[in-house]
């Protein structure tokens, strides 16, 4: 696949990859290498990337444990100890090697460790390889409250190995997916048929295809003052679910594409409801949704908690929440504000 050129990085692909990654290291004389891994790619992903890796330099592993219950400032805490007491220096290059949790907490320790020293992130998911690793956002969570603590950083290069698919589950990659829907509602609808009407995916194609989209997007807006900000539909009532199902004791967690998903189907409602958004094309939304991802209950008990939540949405200003809504597909209006009980109405139609 050809390499995609960023703002100041490029995403490498497959065996091309690796060749530049040794290609940055020498050229950049780094005095040693830190690799961020949780239990899970340390057993499934380390012992491939370490055989394609060529250098001189000290090479020291640190393992966090995984999922998004850990992407918060105290595992930091813990990550920039370990790195102190290995010896990291400003020259030190941190490699991510994991799923959104890590490049999205590994991105923000590098940026902010003795002032910011280079990273490099290797995505291992579907989901970090077409959304987190992509477009200079890093960042943790606050409590359960998505991404509150962060700032925008570019890595030094990004480098998309498909072969780290077979390494998770079918449910990771239906999380992923979402995004990849997303867009195709948002963009390119080709992606949104491709999913629609195939059970015979070529992925790879995919994930090349919602790189260069999320590229030219973040190109245009680097700092989510207009365009970028198409990237968050299904994510404000998204977010909100995910974050309410990951505190409640009696939910069992939903994966980030599965809230994501969720949160498509009520804001396709919201967009039909005030901006004349298709009603057909609501319906075949919520079909596609529910083919891939099931039907998650979310319960009249549930909805002022997730209300809640919505109103600590971290595009939020003056404390009004702004919505990202479709007029059309591949058609978009940012910045839309929507009354309560339209929101309350747009989780009943997911669940009707």
């Amino acid at each position: 696949m050809k390499s995609i050129k960023s703002a100041t990085y490029f995403v490498h692909f497959e065996e091309n990859g690796y060749q530049e990654l040794n290609k940055l290291i020498a050229s950049k004389s780094y005095s040693s290498l830190f690799i961020l891994v949780d239990e899970n790619t340390h057993e499934c992903c380390y012992g491939k990337f370490i055989q394609n890796l060529v250098t001189y330099c000290p090479i020291e592993l640190i393992e966090i444990e995984s999922g998004e219950i850990n992407k918060n400032l105290n595992t930091c805490v813990g990550v920039w100890n370990a790195m102190t007491e290995l010896g990291a220096d400003r020259k030190s290059l941190l490699i991510t090697l994991g799923g959104g949790v890590i490049t999205d907490l590994g991105g923000f320790v590098a940026a902010t460790f003795k002032r910011g020293i280079d990273f490099v992130n290797i995505p291992t998911t579907l989901l970090s390889m077409v959304d987190a690793s992509v477009g200079g956002k890093t960042g943790v969570d606050l409590g359960v409250l998505k991404n509150q603590i962060g700032l925008f950083a570019n890595p030094e290069m990004v480098l998309v190995d498909t072969n780290y698919l077979e390494t998770v589950t079918p449910r990771e990659i239906r999380s992923g997916t979402a995004e990849i829907i997303k867009y195709g509602l948002t963009y390119d609808v080709s992606l949104y048929e491709k999913i629609k009407n195939s059970n015979n995916l070529d992925i790879t194609k995919l994930i090349h295809r919602s790189i260069e989209i999320k590229n030219e997007v973040v190109l245009e807006d680097p700092k989510e003052q207009h365009l970028r900000k198409i990237l968050n539909f299904g994510h404000t009532i998204g977010h909100a679910i995910e974050s309410y199902f990951l505190e409640s004791e009696q939910k069992e967690n939903l994966t980030h594409g599965e809230a994501i998903a969720i949160g498509m189907v009520c804001e396709s409602f919201l967009s039909s409801q005030l901006l004349g958004f298709p009603k057909a094309e609501l319906d075949n939304i919520k079909q596609v949704v529910l083919s891939i991802y099931g039907k998650t209950e979310i319960e009249k008990g549930d909805f002022d908690a997730i209300l809640e939540y919505l109103k600590h949405d971290k595009k939020n200003i003056g404390g009004q929440v702004n919505f990202v809504l479709l007029t059309d597909l591949e058609q978009t209006k940012i910045d839309c504000k929507v009354a309560t009980e339209k929101i309350i109405e747009s989780i009943q139609f997911y669940n009707s």
